[in-house]
């Protein structure tokens, strides 16, 4: 497979293992009774700060459990006027490259910058994502084919689903070398190589179905779709003929179904059979709505044309009253995306994660999607200096409603929580006294386990729980060394096959330890690191 290389590569492509956890420390909480400090237990967050540190402070938690990620990276185009800076040189990427790429950052051209920026970024998205998650970018051609190199190297070529040309503007566009440039992409990659996509059907396609017939009340008007053909290695007979009142007429096609579904379809007149100038056709009756009328699906299709990005614009200036945010996608747009779902289950309760949170349109897509009664959960994160004054202020009026007179949008409901990114887990080799040992157990028990923490119960306060019948323990005081001795092991009481405890030092030798199924792990260098 080709693979791309630039300048500050080899620095980079083992970046995200080096990157720092932190904690995220809760700001204060948002729902029906507006902005307080008490803690709502949101699954919905809003994180200040850079997004490579907070992916990684996402791991413990979320690794492989994210269903959709949606993100609207810099395109790198040089223009410096954004309210998102839409260039590498932001100081906080240069910084950011001088400390991991070092003096060879000094030589860089854009275009290395940019792939330097992204490159351990997608590496964390891509831990995120669940095994059926799918992730979509928006880009433009400034880096469209840099991007579809290095997506390749970390999805895998196999899981690349699909490059959707996307028509962002109507009106003539910006022309650049005598054409309108009116049109984006958004790149599509899967955890695993997908079997089947689909997605709500538009309001164009919906628009096609006007046909009626006796049963219009339940599954909705009906288009006629051609029987298509098989290959000849799927069919026995070579032909299927079909029958009418007993007489053959259609006998020179090929179906994609077995006879018995065909002759089921006549049967059910999901069939249409007509004539025209001595020559019969055979159409089968696609309806709006399947039999227990339930809005079906359609397939998603490689060119969109709109929403556009001025609906974008317009909506933000109804929320906000001004203008306060250039370009920002259309809700429209997002929603679309994440309603794609696959093997044809729809899924209202996933996780969907936008990490260049920007204006917060995936936040206001999630919620109005949630208007189905659904449970879907938003992260987003946002290193802006706008991140609470518009990301987060943005959702609390999708939450609450916006506008005024005619323009008026009633408000989703929800909650979210708004978080900063808090002290690193360890300083050098050692654990940072500063978090709390909640915080640390946690991590200790997702990197042994690669499962969420859920505090156990019970009268222990050093158990972290069991998993694959295995018990695990953290003897940890923040102000003291603690010894793994007998008088601790009197204090287990957990029924398992094997047990790991992590301790400053132990007394026991590590051959008595192995007689006892006990696995000693010294704090904090035995820590698995990410």
């Amino acid at each position: 497979m080709p693979t791309l290389e630039w300048i500050g590569k080899s620095k980079v492509i083992n970046h995200h293992q080096d990157v720092p956890f932190r904690v995220l420390e809760r700001k204060y909480s948002f729902d029906e009774n507006g902005q307080h400090n008490e803690d709502n237990g949101s699954e919905n967050m809003i994180i200040r700060g850079d997004n490579l540190e907070a992916l990684k402070a996402l791991l413990p938690r979320y690794e492989g459990r994210v269903k959709c990620i949606y993100i609207d990276p810099p395109y790198n185009t040089g223009n410096e006027g954004w309210v998102y800076n839409d260039n590498v040189n932001d100081p906080k990427i240069k910084r950011w490259l001088g400390e991991v790429v070092g003096k060879e950052g000094e030589d860089l051209t854009r275009h290395d910058k940019w792939l330097c920026m992204m490159y351990p970024r997608l590496k964390l998205l891509q831990k995120l994502l669940a095994d059926d998650g799918v992730i979509f970018i928006s880009i433009d051609d400034n880096e469209i084919k840099y991007l579809r190199l290095i997506l390749d190297e970390i999805f895998g070529a196999n899981c690349f689903v699909h490059e959707i040309i996307w028509k962002n503007k109507y009106g003539p566009g910006a022309f650049t070398r005598g054409v309108g440039n009116v049109h984006e992409y958004i790149v599509c990659y899967s955890k695993q190589p997908l079997l089947s996509v689909a997605a709500p059907l538009s309001e164009e396609e919906i628009k096609k179905y006007k046909m009626k017939d006796d049963k219009f009340e339940v599954r909705g008007g009906f288009i006629t779709q051609p029987l298509a053909t098989r290959s000849k290695d799927d069919r026995p007979n070579l032909v299927y003929p079909v029958y009418h009142n007993g007489v053959e007429i259609y006998p020179d096609k090929q179906w994609i179904w077995e006879k018995s579904r065909l002759y089921q379809a006549i049967e059910n007149d999901e069939v249409v059979f007509s004539e025209n100038s001595g020559k019969w056709s055979v159409r089968f009756k696609q309806y709006l709505k399947d039999e227990n009328g339930v809005m079906r699906l359609g397939k998603p299709i490689s060119i969109l044309t709109g929403p556009y990005n001025q609906d974008g614009t317009k909506e933000i200036e109804t929320i906000f009253g001004k203008k306060v945010f250039n370009n920002p996608k259309p809700k429209e747009l997002i929603k679309y995306l994440l309603s794609f779902v696959f093997d044809g289950k729809d899924d209202k309760d996933g996780i969907y994660l936008d990490s260049f949170g920007g204006s917060g349109t995936t936040a206001h897509a999630v919620l109005d999607l949630n208007r189905d009664g659904g449970n879907r959960k938003f992260i987003l994160v946002e290193m802006g200096d706008y991140a609470d004054s518009i990301t987060a202020e943005r959702v609390k009026r999708v939450i609450r409603g916006y506008g005024e007179g005619k323009n008026a949008v009633e408000g989703t409901g929800g909650n979210f929580s708004f978080y900063d990114l808090g002290e690193p887990l360890l300083v050098g080799d050692c654990l940072n006294e500063a978090v709390a040992p909640e915080k640390i157990r946690e991590y200790i028990w997702f990197m042994e386990t690669k499962q969420p923490y859920a505090p156990p119960s019970g009268g222990n306060p050093y158990y972290l729980g069991q998993h694959n019948n295995t018990g695990y323990y953290f003897y940890y005081e923040p102000q003291r060394v603690t010894v793994l001795d007998y008088t601790f092991l009197a204090t287990i009481t957990e029924k398992t096959s094997g047990t790991i405890i992590y301790a400053d030092r132990s007394s026991i030798t590590e051959d008595k330890l192995a007689q006892m199924g006990i696995v000693f792990k010294k704090i904090p260098r035995d820590i698995s690191r990410l």
